[in-house]
């Protein structure tokens, strides 16, 4: 009886030690914002204001753009002009809009195919933050036909070349260990190159979203949580190989291919970039090497046939989503952590190929500077970059 006494007040001690600071910190956070302590401090300045555009669509209607409000206090829209003239407008909702919130603002504005707008949003303070529209391009709407269209694309950029790689696995197979420990230094090289790139573009996306999002920490916080969320998944039952590995590559090559196609349907949507021939093959030609990094922890077994489409469309399907999601629902913070985190999974994967790829030699320290290692990694790296440079436009 005793005991149970103990025990039952021991508890209610941690509660109350608990629920004291708590109370203190709603008392003190309430006596702050009613006193107010720098209201002595007011020079009569006007309030910041920091409106992002975070989507631009374009149709029959006009201009329409997705307004968040980042600012110190409510901001609210009072004029809004286009190419020097001012233009009538609504926003939905109206009224101020609060730190934050997002409204739209759709502007009755006969843009021109192919040529550049300036829209100028005042608020009531005097001040104008200026919008670039580079290209006017209608934007794609949700249509059978613009979706099947989307998903060819997508489908040729991801599912094709990862599709094409893994068919070298049958010639991969009769490699020795000098070709193996090749192989896996290979994947590790061309994901570095992916790890690089996809940290440099979350970092610009990131750049151009409203600053309530902090960005830049964002990104780096969204990749070590996915880094270490991944890392303990994949050593729960021991560090993993052989299919299990594969699968780890291609669910990072997937995430990383889903920020891929959020870059094209985005910036096909915008009209920044047009998707010619030579792109699309520039983009199938530099995503053939991932099916190979896929193949690589499968040589010494035969997995069963059904792992091969599957572990196909694990890699190469986020394409078809990145790119119906870009061209349809685009937002840069959005778009950013998803970057952030495919960045995390691509880390992950490259430390458990390293760590498989010492695994399978007896001297481990040597076998990270034999030739076959180091020529393996520099050549995955550099056959990314040089493909990189058909498909930056």
């Amino acid at each position: 009886m005793s005991d149970q006494t103990h025990t039952g007040r021991s508890a209610l001690t941690r509660l109350m030690l608990v629920l004291v600071p708590l109370a203190a910190m709603l008392v003190a956070f309430v006596w702050i914002a009613s006193i107010d302590p720098l209201r002595g401090f007011n020079n009569g300045a006007p309030p910041v204001e920091a409106p992002t555009v975070e989507r631009t669509i374009l149709d029959e209607t006009g201009i329409g753009l997705r307004v968040r409000a980042g600012g110190s206090d409510p901001m609210v829209i009072a004029q809004v002009a286009v190419d020097d003239a001012f233009w009538s407008f609504t926003q939905d909702p109206a009224g101020p809009i609060e730190r934050g919130d997002a409204v739209w603002v759709r502007i009755p504005y006969p843009w021109v195919l192919g040529e550049a707008h300036l829209v100028n949003l005042l608020s009531s303070t005097g001040t104008g933050f200026e919008h670039e529209i580079a290209v006017a391009v209608p934007t794609p709407k949700a249509t059978g036909t613009q979706l099947r269209t989307q998903a060819l694309i997508g489908a040729i950029v991801g599912l094709l070349p990862v599709a094409l790689g893994l068919m070298f696995y049958p010639a991969m197979r009769g490699v020795g260990s000098t070709g193996m420990n090749f192989l896996l230094a290979l994947t590790v090289g061309l994901l570095a190159f992916l790890l690089v790139d996809m940290t440099a573009e979350a970092l610009e996306l990131a750049a151009g979203a409203a600053a309530l999002f902090q960005g830049s920490a964002m990104v780096w916080l969204a990749g070590l949580s996915s880094f270490l969320l991944l890392m303990a998944i994949g050593r729960w039952r021991g560090q993993p190989e052989g299919l299990a590995l594969a699968f780890f590559i291609a669910l990072g090559i997937g995430l990383h291919n889903f920020g891929e196609g959020l870059a094209i349907g985005g910036a096909f949507a915008a009209g920044s970039a047009g998707l010619g021939t030579f792109l699309v093959l520039g983009f199938a030609l530099h995503n053939v090497t991932e099916g190979i990094g896929i193949a690589a922890p499968m040589l010494r077994f035969r997995p069963p046939l059904w792992t091969f489409p599957a572990l196909t469309l694990l890699a190469g399907g986020p394409a078809v989503l990145g790119m119906w999601a870009g061209s349809l629902a685009y937002a840069p913070q959005w778009s950013a952590l998803a970057l952030a985190v495919g960045a995390g999974a691509i880390l992950q994967v490259m430390i458990e190929v390293g760590s498989y790829l010492m695994r399978q030699n007896r001297d481990r320290q040597a076998v990270l500077f034999s030739p076959a290692v180091i020529g393996g990694f520099l050549g995955g790296i550099a056959f990314m970059y040089a493909t990189a440079a058909l498909i930056k436009v």
